[in-house]
């Protein structure tokens, strides 16, 4: 497995672990996903501090995590662009409909702060 899953109280962090998310990892992460969807949890902080690229697939996988999120009224954030990831995420505009966060622990004071922890 490519993916470090830590659940918490309130919420899960995911880390990924390779320094690429794309389509040899990225169909993983929705499968892990979707159980995590069916366990009824609401707050995913998915660290791609590891990732130096992402690729069409794992874009997708970021977006199923967000919708998870959305669907069961929760929060999903993702923490940890490295600059070539941040540049893919801001030309395809998801910066302006996915909470973003330097890291994990900044991620975790943003749930606190949004009364989901």
């Amino acid at each position: 497995m490519e993916f470090e899953i830590t659940k918490k109280e309130d919420h899960i962090v995911i880390r990924v672990l390779s320094t690429k998310l794309d389509t040899n990892n990225a169909p993983e992460l929705k499968s892990e996903l979707v159980v995590l969807g069916n366990d009824e949890v609401k707050n995913i902080i998915l660290d791609v501090s590891n990732c130096s690229y992402v690729d069409s697939s794992g874009l997708s996988a970021i977006l199923v995590a967000n919708r998870l999120c959305e669907d069961s009224i929760g929060t999903f954030i993702l923490s940890g662009l490295q600059p070539d990831v941040e540049h893919l995420i801001r030309i395809s505009m998801l910066h302006t409909v996915l909470l973003i966060t330097k890291n994990v622990d900044e991620a975790e004071k943003l749930l606190v702060e949004k009364g989901k922890l």
